[in-house]
């Protein structure tokens, strides 16, 4: 083991030891090399007169760059988009973004968590927890209805066993038993569990009731008290989507802090909240368990990071992150952003009001939803993926088959006043099967 990463690890040791215990083998041997990059940093404050460390080509005093590009770009100093931007992502952005999820969560006052680091969106915040915290044969706790891409994430990439539950109760919550069931299961066999929490659900569209919340947070509390370690991470990409009776923050304030042997991650993003997908901007933020600040333990989860993220993509786009900075700073930035999700909401209601019409009763029902870019038919007479094809190739109408039953309709994408129009095709398309 690289001397490094044996000090990290010896912090987490000394500072929280269940932190080091949740650790895979890989997260354990990783660490930030004080190489070109530790160097570079140096020279850059202290380099006053020749500064031969870093990559990249200079002239007059700035970055080089193709005239052509900067005309497009011209409305941004050429060293905010050209030079390689830190490992962790830019200071500015990172400090911008920890006072947004502050302002946003109320349950984070007082709670002591990192700084969040700059990630290429949510998939590669994923794939940086995996490395972290997987070895083959740990649990990954997921609800029935969930995104595909974790089993690529996980599974197959570091040999997790994805431990689903029921994702709705008859009644039609969410199903906190079911949750409990599984959970204590791994707690029992294995003695530490990676919970995924992800709200607003995609697909179901489905964000819990603050009482459903909380159930979970207590879930996660009683299971970590009786001696499992949990990494409960929270998968907040499209945060702030909240349409109906619902929690309105992330899980993530209740669960930093809460017991010694939970360590709760966020992850989210500007990439789908703020409506800049190809941007690929997201962050991981840490939390351990102790109720007062632990900063060894921040630095050593930093720095694992920083190690995971030297190894596989050096740094995160620097054009995007300046982007983000300007929007955040931007006066208009919340009048805006407040008018895309009335567009959302009203998406939503009009796709549950159109459902509710007692129409389609005999093609199909739907999941619950109240949040987010996704809700769920559930077919009754027709197999999902013969439909989805049938759909395609006759009405030219596009949806997601999961499973055997079930159709994920992308109400982002469709305008208010075509819903009916859309969810009349998907019924013609079922009476043709039929």
């Amino acid at each position: 083991m690289n001397p490094l990463a044996a000090e990290l690890n010896e912090m987490l040791s000394q500072h929280n030891v269940h932190v080091l215990e949740s650790l895979s083998d890989l997260g354990k041997n990783l660490f930030f090399p004080k190489g070109i990059l530790t160097q570079s940093a140096e020279a850059k404050e202290k380099a006053h007169k020749f500064n031969a460390t870093i990559g990249i080509a200079t002239e007059k005093g700035g970055p080089m760059y193709l005239q052509c590009i900067q005309d497009k770009l011209s409305a941004f100093d050429p060293k905010d988009i050209y030079p390689y931007a830190p490992p962790a992502g830019k200071p500015e952005l990172r400090k911008l973004w920890r006072e947004k999820m502050i302002e946003e969560n109320p349950s984070l006052e007082g709670k002591h968590f990192s700084l969040p680091i700059v990630t290429s969106a949510l998939t590669h915040g994923l794939s940086i927890v995996a490395d972290l915290f997987m070895d083959p044969g740990d649990h990954l706790i997921l609800p029935e209805m969930l995104w595909g891409n974790y089993n690529l994430t996980f599974a197959t990439r570091r040999g997790a066993i994805v431990k689903k539950y029921p994702t709705f109760t008859v009644a039609g919550g969410f199903d906190v038993d079911a949750f409990k069931a599984v959970l204590r299961n791994s707690a029992e066999e294995k003695g530490k569990a990676v919970v995924l929490l992800n709200f607003p659900n995609n697909p179901s569209g489905y964000t819990p009731t603050v009482a459903e919340g909380d159930a979970i947070v207590a879930a996660i509390k009683e299971v970590a008290e009786g001696g499992c370690n949990v990494v409960a991470i929270t998968d907040d990409a499209y945060f702030g989507l909240f349409y109906e009776d619902s929690m309105k923050e992330s899980l993530f304030g209740k669960l930093a802090n809460i017991d010694p042997r939970v360590l709760a991650v966020k992850l989210d993003g500007a990439t789908k909240e703020d409506y800049v997908w190809g941007f690929r901007t997201g962050f991981i933020t840490f939390a351990d368990g102790q109720n007062y600040e632990n900063p060894p333990v921040m630095t050593a989860l930093e720095k694992k990071t920083l190690g995971i993220i030297r190894a596989t993509i050096s740094n995160c786009p620097h054009p995007s992150q300046t982007f983000v900075i300007e929007a955040l700073k931007s006066p208009d930035f919340k009048k805006q952003k407040r008018e895309k999700f009335e567009t959302m909401k009203g998406r939503s209601l009009k796709v549950k009001e159109v459902l509710d019409s007692g129409k389609y009763d005999k093609s199909f029902s739907y999941y619950p939803f109240n949040s987010g870019y996704f809700m769920c038919l559930k077919l009754k007479t027709v197999d999902a993926e013969r439909l989805r094809v049938h759909l395609l190739d006759k009405y030219g109408v596009g949806a997601i088959s999961i499973g055997k039953t079930d159709l994920r309709i992308a109400f982002s994408c469709i305008e208010e006043q075509d819903v009916a129009e859309l969810f009349d095709l998907i019924h013609q398309g079922v009476q043709d099967l039929s």
